[in-house]
């Protein structure tokens, strides 16, 4: 009876022993398996996803996870290279591409990413005149990808994108872009002023031109004004005659007043 309990309490433990063994991985999980303090794969399934077998008690195994990661970089203080004094914070997304060298290369690769982006932040912002921090945004955050994504690449991580976020200027520097920004509203409409003076000047000496080669223009204008001025609410209008138009009348007047 007694090696029955036995052989009983072996055949629970053997199968409690399995079954710790077993470890199920999500589809976007890979397991890191050291046994014996080597990298080793796991007796079935490999490195996963889905069901995999390990040795308990030999082996050990780290879970990565392959998603994109989405990280806040916290402000930097940067001095752009015209020597002005800013706060500039950014996200950062990458993933790991490589769950063994993720595991092997770097102890912490999060932590290390993180503070790869606040220096490469730093770095490359310093070296940026801040007109071009503020309208270059797109080249910055490209340049920014590339730096990291090369010091990351040895732990297995790829930075897919850094978006800067936020520019913080100091109170002074942005009462002094505001009134940039208005000294310049203030040349484009001059020079939006200036170029319609032109035009409407050529436009008047061609008017000029045309009138000048035909005098029966000039009258027609002058009868087109005298509607327009009697369009107006006016009690009382008085307009000059030109003698050309009179003088056929002057002519027969004296015709007939000669004795």
């Amino acid at each position: 009876m007694n090696l029955i309990a036995s052989q009983f309490a072996i055949l629970i433990l053997g199968v409690v022993f399995v079954l710790m063994g077993f470890k199920v991985l999500r589809e976007y999980e890979r397991a890191v398996i050291f046994r014996w303090g080597r990298l080793a794969r796991g007796l079935i399934g490999g490195n996963g996803p889905g069901v995999v077998l390990i040795i308990p008690f030999i082996d050990k195994m780290v879970r990565v996870s392959l998603r994109t990661v989405t990280m806040d970089v916290p402000p930097q203080d940067v001095i752009t290279k015209d020597n002005v004094s800013v706060k500039v914070n950014a996200v950062i997304y990458f993933r790991v591409v490589d769950q063994e060298r993720a595991i092997i290369q770097v102890e912490d690769y999060l932590y290390a990413t993180s503070m790869m982006a606040q220096t490469t932040l730093r770095s490359v912002l310093g070296q940026s005149q801040l007109d071009d921090l503020l309208s270059k945004r797109e080249q910055i955050n490209g340049d920014l990808q590339r730096i990291i994504d090369q010091q990351t690449e040895p732990w297995g991580v790829k930075v897919n994108a850094v978006e800067v976020k936020n520019v913080d200027l100091p109170h002074e520097m942005q009462r002094a872009i505001a009134r940039q920004a208005e000294a310049e509203r203030e040349r484009r409409a001059k020079v939006i002023h200036a170029e319609g003076e032109f035009e409407a000047s050529r436009r008047l000496a061609d008017a000029a031109d045309v009138i000048s080669r035909n005098p029966a223009a000039l009258q027609l204008r002058y009868l087109q004004t005298l509607v327009e001025i009697a369009a107006e609410k006016n009690s009382t209008t008085i307009f000059p005659i030109p003698i050309d138009t009179i003088a056929p009348f002057l002519k027969a007047w004296e015709k007939k007043v000669e004795p």
